[in-house]
């Protein structure tokens, strides 16, 4: 088998400078699959956005028929407690207690309701509004008319994938109108152009709405907040010399709109309501410029203004696509596939760029809607942003990389203060800003998650190897398997550490309490180890030596009948039960998602492998489950299989390039597009190893070129 020592030699080997000449027509290709519409979708909408911002649109280019979010990384807020408790009830939650091997371990969940589930609700992510167009008639008084989508014609909707700019056209009436919406990089900024005759006439203008959020639903799709809870909510409108400002409060949080660019009058439609019409002053031209920021506070320097805007987004999208990896599946292949692959590659390029490059984790559906209240998941931000460091944005990657950092103290807190054990910290689960995990069983058991650091930390070593970079992380790498020491637990029947129980396995549909030694997390906890190590040894520091005893003893991956069982105590034919194979297929990822450990058999990782494919339950399978399927059969030589994971019928993408959700979770589920990011980079660029180009992909019909890529460990 490959020795498991080749690849942490080569760990700290820097990454590939990016292409000098750049051989691929980048602009070309982006272009080639700009998204367009002729009606709004009833699922998802087009975005504009920033990493940490986007505005999602219907086919007007604002919220005007189909009101999908505005949405950010900073905007969140808390519901209201009960009648009968009070903040110091928050910090006083207890959950239950469990047998660790003769540790009593406090865990967050079992504990008394209704504050348990405020927990798990709160902070949810809010959704900042919605600005539409709104028509009147040419009668004296203006009266509003009742406009729907079914009253437009010649509609045409298209994205500009290479500016950011998304551009409207349609007629109401005979008359045309144009609508372009583009996002500041710099700023969570919008600037929306409308052009018609109808603005001369007096008879189109603009609203803003603004809805009630709250923790009561677990999923908020495709639509985010409600709009007839006003008496919940308040608005205070200030107009300026230059603009408006309105100030949103729902219960403690306060958010802030700021509106400026042509001149403009605006005003409450009702005192029932928090809706504002937006109308160009009398006389005005046929154009109408507006620019909108939304914020915790009010802008300390002058809002940019849309030329500003249009300026900011054209500039960073440009650097994005010529300065960062890029891969080239379609041009000179002649596989009909390839180009629904580089469409699926193009659009998830974008897509991240706006939805998953913000300061924090993303959540599971980005910033089009909330799935988990809004909340994100550590052991998804692998799925969601590992594809970062391979294709070379570091620069995004940083923002939210810090994540750990940042919520160190209280994984510090959650592993000795909370659980009780002597040493490390323990990285939670489904998190917020404030770096708490949410009460739950999976949420407190879970522990894939937890070697996670050590790989983001390699990482950027790769791409940055300085004594900085290895001191900045250093707290973390200790903290990190300073716990999975003491949690990895010695049986003094079989002489080694075992895992668990109680804890959950990827798949999370395992009982707890019984579950011992599962195969993809002994053989990922052995190479959290191996990396903890390496890191300390490029330091100079002595390794700790419970790390290594830990490490080299952890218990042999489970077999049975020539291949890996899940976990150590599931039935020996488990192959046949639907309880074991109906999720997540991590047995695959033991040469594939990870590479090869010590103590891994080849060929019965690879009789895994191709079981894993015959057995599972497919049909239940979504997002990331085919990516990862895909990098378990570019590893072990069979590229046409690779692809065809890809490719596969259920692992769907919409006409702008949504990851569909399926029968599982709600459209987009964005862990689908950023592990096939992941995929595509190592079936592309390879892995510590390989020396053969585009390793991954068949070298029949298939021309892969790849621009500045690093390869996957």
């Amino acid at each position: 088998m490959l020795s498991f020592l080749l690849p942490i030699l080569l760990l700290f080997a820097p990454a590939p400078c990016l292409a000098s000449s750049k051989t691929i027509d980048r602009h070309a290709l982006v272009s080639r699959y700009n998204p367009t519409r002729n009606a709004s979708s009833l699922t998802t909408p087009m975005q504009v956005g920033n990493g940490n911002f986007a505005f999602g649109a219907d086919i007007t280019g604002l919220q005007t028929f189909q009101p999908y979010a505005i949405m950010s990384s900073w905007g969140w807020k808390n519901d209201s407690l009960a009648a009968n408790e009070s903040v110091a009830d928050i910090y006083s939650y207890i959950g239950t207690s469990l047998d660790n091997h003769g540790r009593n371990v406090s865990y967050m969940f079992g504990g008394p309701e209704p504050m348990q589930q405020w927990l798990i609700a709160n902070p949810n992510r809010v959704n900042l509004g919605a600005l539409g167009l709104v028509w009147f008639d040419d009668s004296e008084r203006g009266e509003r008319l009742d406009v729907s989508e079914a009253n437009l014609t010649v509609v045409k909707q298209e994205l500009d994938l290479w500016t950011g700019v998304m551009t409207s056209r349609f007629e109401f009436q005979g008359s045309p109108i144009t609508v372009t919406t583009v996002s500041a990089q710099e700023t969570d900024s919008v600037g929306i152009t409308v052009e018609s005759p109808l603005l001369q006439e007096g008879r189109l203008a603009v609203y803003i709405d603004f809805p009630w959020n709250d923790g009561s639903l677990k999923f908020s799709d495709p639509f985010v907040g409600f709009w007839t809870n006003a008496s919940l909510h308040t608005t205070t409108l200030n107009t300026t010399s230059n603009g408006a400002e309105i100030a949103h409060t729902l219960v403690a949080s306060t958010f802030i709109t700021t509106l400026s660019g042509d001149p403009f009058t605006i005003s409450l439609d009702t005192p029932t309501e928090h809706r504002y019409t937006i109308r160009p002053t009398k006389n005005a031209s046929s154009t109408f410029a507006l620019s909108t920021t939304w914020g915790l506070t009010s802008p300390s320097n002058s809002v940019l203004s849309v030329d500003e805007i249009t300026a900011s987004s054209r500039n960073a999208w440009e650097d994005y696509w010529m300065n960062s990896g890029f891969v080239d599946v379609f041009t000179g292949s002649t596989d009909s596939r390839a180009d629904e692959l580089q469409r699926r590659i193009i659009l998830s390029r974008y897509l991240m760029r706006v939805n998953e490059a913000g300061d924090y984790p993303p959540q599971e559906s980005g910033l089009v809607n909330d799935g988990w209240y809004g909340k994100f998941h550590l052991e998804m931000y692998y799925w969601h942003c590992t594809h970062w460091a391979l294709w070379n944005n570091w620069d995004l990657l940083n923002r939210s990389i810090t994540v750990y950092e940042r919520f160190l103290p209280t994984a510090i807190q959650r592993a000795q203060g909370q659980e009780g054990w002597p040493i490390g910290a323990r990285w939670g689960k489904m998190s917020d800003p404030t770096g708490r995990s949410a009460p739950g069983q999976i949420n407190e058991l879970l522990i894939w998650q937890q070697p996670h650091p050590l790989f983001f930390a390699t990482y950027q070593y790769r791409a940055y190897p300085t004594h900085a970079t290895l001191r900045r992380w250093e707290p973390i790498v200790r903290a990190t398997a300073d716990w999975m020491s003491t949690f990895a637990w010695f049986n003094d029947s079989t002489g080694v550490y075992d895992l668990g129980p109680p804890m959950y396995i990827v798949a999370e549909d395992n009982v707890y309490t019984n579950t011992l030694n599962p195969a993809f997390e002994l053989a990922q906890w052995r190479m959290g180890f191996a990396l903890a190590e390496a890191w300390l040894a490029e330091l100079g520091e002595e390794v700790p030596r419970r790390w290594t005893i830990v490490k080299e003893g952890l218990a042999p991956l489970p077999v049975s009948n020539g291949t890996y069982k899940v976990y150590e105590d599931v039935e020996d034919d488990f192959w046949t039960d639907p309880t074991y194979i109906n999720d997540h297929p991590a047995l695959a990822g033991l040469n594939g998602w990870l590479p090869p450990t010590p103590g891994l058999d080849l060929e019965i990782a690879q009789r895994t492998t191709e079981k894993v494919w015959a057995s599972w339950n497919i049909s239940n399978l979504w997002g990331w489950d085919f990516p990862q399927l895909a990098m378990s059969a570019a590893r072990i030589g069979q590229p046409e299989q690779a692809v065809e994971w890809l490719l596969h019928p259920l692992f769907q993408f919409d006409d702008v390039g949504m990851p569909v959700g399926g029968v599982r979770v709600p459209t987009p589920y964005f862990p689908g597009a950023g592990a096939l990011l992941l995929a595509v980079a190592m079936m592309a660029e390879g892995w510590d190893g390989s020396h053969v180009s585009a390793p991954g992909f068949p070298s029949k019909g298939w021309n892969v070129r790849a621009e500045g890529l690093s390869k996957m460990m």
